[in-house]
C-alpha cells in the first residue's frame, strides 16, 4: 500500500491551503454517539470562511500555478461551493477569476461569488452546459481552467482533511465516511489515510439518485449517468473524474447510497449536536454513517464524518423539516379509509393508542367511506412502522403506507381536498422544472395549447429546480404526439397515473 501513489502523500503534506483555510475542529457528536452506541466525530468544514471544504483544493491549485498564468486569469464552472473557493483563492493571489454558473443557480450563491470578486458568466441550464462553456472560454482567452475535482493539486488540497483528522485524533479510527460527488475529497482523504492506517475503512457516500461512483466501481470503468437527482446538488455529478476514479477504485473500501429522507435526517442530527445547519451535500456523510451502523450493527467504534458544507438556502429548510422525521424512522405517512360518519376520527385515534398524530388531511367527499392522509409519530426503530400497520389492521383499518411514496410526500400531502368531477383521459405527470424565467411558459406552450391541464401543483425549496405535478387530459390516440412534445420540452418527468396516492386522493 505504501509504495503506491506516494507522490500524493508529499503533495498533501506540502499543500498550501492554510493561507485561506483553517484547521477545522474534529468535534464529538455526543447525542448521535449515544444513540448509535459508537464514538462519532465530526470534521467541521462548515466553519471555513466559504462554509465548505472546497477552498482547500482551489487555493492549492492556484498557489502552485506559474505567475504568468495567473496574470492571464483563470476560469471555472460551478453552481456553488467550488465557485466560492476559486473566487476566494483568486482574490487572495490577485488574479482575475471568471466563474461560469448555470442560469438556474440560486441568487444567494451568485451573490456570494460576486462578493469574493469573481466575474460571473451565466450559461446553460445545468452544470454540464456551464462546464462546456467554461472550457471553451478558457481555450479562447488563454486562461487556465480550474477543474472542481479531477486534478492532482485539487485532490491533494482536499486530502489535507485526512491529514488533520489523523493528527487531531492521534491515531487510527475505525471508519471515515466521505461524501462523493466527483470524487476529489474521497480520493484525497483515502490516499493519505490508507498510507498511514490501511486498516481504517474509507467509505464513500452518495445520494441514491446520483450514485455515479458506485456505478463506476461496479462496472470497473467510469459510467455516465443519464440524469442525477438534484436535492444534494453539491454531489450531483453525472460522471466522476478519471483520476479520482482511479484513486477511489484503489483506496475506497465501499460506497453506501442514501436517499433524500436519510439526508434530511442527517441535517437534523448535525443540528442537534452542533446547532449548525448543513446543506444537503454536507450531511450525506453522516447519513451514510448512520446507515452503516444500522446495516452492520457495529458498536463501540470510532467513526468519523464531516459537515462538508453549509451553503443552504433558507427556503430549503421547510423541505428538510418535512422529510427528516421520515428519514430517521420517527414518522409514518399513511392513507387510511374510514367510515364517513360522526365519531370515526375518534375511533381511528383510539386504534392508534398513544401514538401522536402529526398530520391529518381530509375533505368531505361523496359516499359512505372517507380517505384520510395521516402522519403518525412512531418509535425510531425499523419495526415501528410494521407494528403500527399491524395494530391498525387488527382494528379493522386497511392502511396504505405512503412513507416511501415520493408523489405523496412531495405533492399529495399538500393537496388533499377531494377528487374532482369525472375527467376523461386524465394522466398525472410529475416534472422537474428548471428555475429560470420562461420555464412555465415553455411547459404551457408544449402541452397546454393542445391538451387540457386539469390539475397543477408547484413546489420549490430554494433549489435549482421546482417540482411540478400536472394532470393533463390526453386521449390514447394522442399518446405518441404527446410523448414527443414532452421529449422536445426536455424536462425530467415521471408518469404517476398508476400511483395509489393519486388514485385515493386526487383521481376522479
Amino acid at each position: 500500500m505504501k509504495s503506491v501513489d506516494n507522490h500524493y502523500i508529499e503533495r498533501i503534506l506540502k499543500s498550501r491551503v492554510y493561507d485561506v483555510a483553517i484547521e477545522s475542529p474534529l468535534d464529538a457528536a455526543p447525542e448521535l454517539s449515544a444513540r448509535l452506541n459508537n464514538h462519532v466525530l465530526l470534521k467541521r468544514e462548515d466553519l471555513q470562511s466559504v462554509y465548505s471544504f472546497k477552498l482547500r483544493g482551489a487555493y492549492n491549485k492556484l498557489a502552485g500555478m506559474p505567475a504568468d498564468q495567473l496574470t492571464r486569469g483563470i476560469v471555472c464552472a460551478s453552481a456553488g461551493n467550488h465557485a466560492q473557493g476559486v473566487a476566494l483563492a483568486a482574490s487572495k493571489l490577485g488574479c482575475k477569476a471568471v466563474v461560469v454558473m448555470p442560469t438556474t443557480t440560486p441568487a444567494i450563491k451568485c451573490k456570494a461569488v460576486a462578493a469574493l470578486g469573481g466575474d460571473i458568466v451565466s450559461e446553460g441550464e445545468d452544470y454540464d452546459a456551464a462546464f462546456a462553456h467554461a472550457k471553451d472560454l478558457a481555450a479562447r482567452e488563454g486562461m487556465a481552467f480550474i477543474h472542481p475535482f479531477d486534478d492532482p493539486d485539487v485532490i491533494a488540497g482536499q486530502g489535507t482533511i485526512g491529514m488533520e483528522i489523523m493528527r487531531q485524533h492521534g491515531g487510527p479510527v475505525d471508519a471515515i465516511f466521505l461524501p462523493v460527488g466527483g470524487g476529489g475529497l474521497a480520493a484525497g482523504v483515502a490516499v493519505f489515510v490508507k498510507y498511514l492506517y490501511p486498516q481504517t475503512r474509507i467509505i464513500g457516500v452518495e445520494p441514491a439518485d446520483a450514485a455515479s461512483m458506485k456505478a463506476s466501481l461496479a462496472a470497473g470503468r467510469r459510467v455516465t449517468l443519464d440524469e442525477v437527482g438534484i436535492f444534494a446538488d453539491g454531489v450531483a455529478v453525472r460522471q466522476v473524474g478519471e483520476e479520482t476514479f482511479r484513486l477511489c477504485q484503489q483506496y475506497l473500501d465501499e460506497v453506501i447510497t442514501v436517499d433524500t429522507d436519510e439526508i434530511c435526517a442527517g441535517i437534523k442530527d448535525l443540528f442537534n449536536d452542533t446547532r449548525a445547519m448543513a446543506e444537503p451535500a454536507g450531511a450525506v456523510g453522516i447519513a451514510g454513517l448512520k446507515k452503516y451502523v444500522e446495516q452492520t450493527g457495529v458498536e463501540n467504534q470510532t467513526l468519523v464524518t464531516l459537515n462538508s458544507g453549509a451553503n443552504l438556502n433558507f427556503d430549503r429548510l421547510l423541505h428538510v423539516a418535512e422529510r427528516a422525521n421520515i428519514g430517521e424512522h420517527t414518522e409514518a405517512l399513511l392513507a387510511v379509509e374510514i367510515p364517513e360518519e360522526a365519531g370515526s376520527f375518534l375511533k381511528f385515534c383510539n386504534a392508534l393508542g398513544r401514538r401522536p398524530v402529526t398530520e391529518f388531511n381530509y375533505r368531505y367527499g361523496n359516499g359512505s367511506r372517507a380517505h384520510i392522509f395521516v402522519g403518525i409519530n412512531i418509535a425510531g426503530d425499523a419495526q415501528a412502522r410494521d407494528r403500527l400497520l399491524s395494530d391498525l389492521k387488527g382494528a379493522g383499518y386497511d392502511a396504505l403506507d405512503l412513507s416511501d411514496n415520493e408523489l405523496a410526500k412531495l405533492h399529495v400531502r399538500h393537496m388533499v381536498g377531494g377528487s374532482g368531477d369525472a375527467l376523461a383521459d386524465e394522466r398525472l405527470l410529475r416534472f422537474q422544472f428548471p428555475e429560470r424565467r420562461g420555464a412555465l411558459l415553455d411547459f404551457l406552450t408544449a402541452v397546454g395549447g393542445r391538451w387540457n391541464i386539469s390539475l397543477f401543483h408547484y413546489r420549490n425549496h430554494g433549489s435549482n429546480f421546482g417540482r411540478v405535478l400536472a394532470g393533463i387530459q390526453v386521449p390514447a390516440s394522442d399518446d405518441a404526439v404527446f410523448r414527443q412534445h414532452l421529449d422536445d420540452l426536455g424536462y425530467a418527468w415521471w408518469d404517476e397515473t398508476a400511483n395509489p396516492a393519486y388514485r385515493m386522493f386526487l383521481a376522479s
